[in-house]
């Protein structure tokens, strides 16, 4: 398609340019290039460097892996400078580089935002959470994945401001207690996926309280919470009819009294019934297993 668009360019042919920008190139022909290519359009002509310019602030979908390993922190800046229509904003490769200063003004001038991806964005601070939060009234799902500087405030914050999150993931937000994270789904009770992963302040109040709060559960992620025990398990196996997924590795005072209950109802666990999980290990040891007749 990028050879097409640039064939048209040709005094033998009809312009592409020719062609309605907002009716025609943007929403159906610049859409189905990726954003690398689109990129390098620009440097064709002057009118193509405009018409790239207005394909960028009518993006409603910005992922910076698209654009290749690493973004320029100028790039950034400029490619988003003029857009307040975006519904998805993807920082996945500009951990060296993103603090607030790039991301606040992005955030505050984007009031549709939907879905934002911050994993592993190390150099941002709570302010950048509570901007979000006041700035992204209709945001539906947050990766906050090993972003350390997340805290009980901001997350307060957000959990007042962004009540129609379905999706949160705070996995190793390692500030976060048991308080914060009730605070939370008290008042974002349609949460339908949750990680609290690689958290060891986060026990079974935590898990209590998510399960009484948020019916709608589907996917939990409790991978490496030390402090979480059978007891918590079994009361979210009570509240929560419609959960598909649960993740408890590392979690090495759950026991299989309390799984068993999810494991009959057709739930995914991350970890195998015990007696599996003997004949893996024995698989390891002696190069094959043994045949053992499960049904007596």
């Amino acid at each position: 398609a990028f050879w097409c668009l640039m064939m048209s360019v040709t005094p033998t042919r009809g312009c592409l340019l020719d062609l309605p920008w907002e009716d025609i190139l943007v929403p159906h022909i610049l859409c189905h290039l990726p954003l690398q290519q689109l990129l390098s359009l620009q440097r064709v002509s002057k009118s193509f460097q405009s018409l790239i310019q207005l394909y960028l602030a009518n993006m409603r979908c910005f992922d910076s892996s698209q654009i290749g390993p690493a973004i320029p922190r100028a790039a950034f800046v400029n490619l988003l400078k003029d857009n307040e229509v975006l519904h998805q904003l993807a920082l996945q490769n500009c951990s060296d580089w993103l603090t607030d200063r790039e991301l606040l003004p992005v955030i505050g001038q984007n009031h549709h935002l939907q879905r934002i991806q911050l994993k592993g964005c190390a150099q941002l601070s709570r302010h950048a959470l509570v901007a979000i939060s006041l700035s992204c009234p209709h945001l539906r799902q947050l990766s906050l994945a090993h972003c350390e500087w997340v805290d009980s405030l901001a997350l307060r914050s957000l959990a007042d401001h962004c009540k129609a999150l379905e999706a949160l993931d705070l996995t190793a937000c390692r500030q976060l207690k048991d308080e914060a994270i009730c605070y939370l789904v008290q008042k974002c009770s349609r949460l339908k996926s949750l990680s609290l992963a690689v958290n060891a302040n986060v026990g079974d109040v935590a898990v209590e309280e998510t399960a009484k709060c948020c019916p709608e559960l589907e996917h939990l992620d409790l991978t490496g919470c030390l402090r979480v025990k059978n007891d918590s398990i079994r009361v979210l196996a009570e509240y929560c009819p419609k959960l598909r997924s649960l993740k408890v590795k590392h979690c090495h005072n759950v026991a299989e009294s309390s799984l068993s209950i999810l494991r009959s109802r057709g739930v995914e666990l991350d970890v195998e019934p015990p007696l599996q999980r003997a004949l893996v290990l024995l698989q390891d040891v002696v190069g094959f297993a043994p045949f053992i007749n499960l049904q007596i």
